[in-house]
């Protein structure tokens, strides 16, 4: 695998609360790691900086060998117009659907294909229905999301970031906000997706999810990657007793022999 993504000297504050300390991460194409770690430890915080919907205070990121920004003055410089296109690249779906209530579904999915990236409409549509099939979702095209589940909508937000053709796909907690009998359905198609290759960051609390799909996993405290490794060993075999701590709160979870 070659390397696609890399982070270096993270750092993120909001006045005087620094939430990311220093974050240095390399992430192969094709590879699924999932960020865990307790609230306020800095998950989302860095992926909303990778994004940049936050600007980074300090660090640098590149994608695919190309450095994000211009430096100057020793400090990273970010361009409007190029963040607009980095966003595309690095595509995100959030807990929450943000789908536009006025919307059919499928206009929802070519919309940011159309304002963003220029495509036309007869291309643009083509592209969403390729997407919404690809979470299960085609028949859904012409519905408003008023109709839909909360599972159903959160494929729909998937399929609209999938249909910006991102490098990279990022996920912010993607199943907290759902009922648990609708959490199934929206793992099974990021878990597609990694069968099929995509780089993913996944913030989650499913540590099932992560043991069986992950290539990686980091575990975050107080702004810093603490641990990381591959599921299997570090779930089962964590190496600090904070993160013995954090795995004996989810209590529920069981890991397989």
């Amino acid at each position: 695998m070659s390397e696609i993504l890399r982070i270096e000297n993270l750092h993120k504050s909001f006045g005087d609360l620094e939430v990311l300390k220093g974050i240095d991460l390399a992430v192969q194409a094709g590879e699924t790691v999932v960020l865990l770690g307790s609230s306020g430890s800095g998950k989302s915080t860095m992926l909303r900086c990778l994004n940049f919907m936050e600007t980074p205070t300090e660090g640098k990121i590149h994608l695919n060998g190309e450095l994000i920004g211009t430096e100057r003055g020793g400090r990273m410089r970010y361009r409007e117009a190029e963040l607009c296109a980095l966003r595309a690249r690095i595509g995100m779906v959030f807990q929450h659907f943000n789908l536009f209530p006025h919307m059919t579904v499928l206009e929802n999915v070519m919309e940011g294909q159309v304002i963003v990236l220029g495509r036309g409409k007869p291309e643009a549509q083509d592209k969403a229905m390729a997407q919404l099939d690809r979470v299960g979702l085609a028949e859904k095209a012409a519905e408003y999301p008023a109709r839909l589940s909360g599972g159903q909508k959160q494929r729909v937000a998937i399929a609209r970031a999938l249909a910006m053709d991102p490098e990279v796909m990022l996920f912010d907690e993607v199943t907290s906000a759902l009922d648990p009998e609708l959490v199934g359905e929206v793992l099974k198609t990021i878990r597609q997706l990694a069968e099929d290759g995509m780089t993913m960051l996944c913030v989650t609390h499913e540590l099932g999810f992560a043991y069986h799909v992950a290539n990686r996993v980091l575990f975050l405290h107080e702004g810093t990657i603490l641990e990381q490794g591959e599921p299997q060993s570090i779930l089962k075999a964590p190496a600090t007793d904070r993160m013995s701590e954090f795995l004996e709160g989810h209590s529920l979870f069981k890991l397989p022999d």
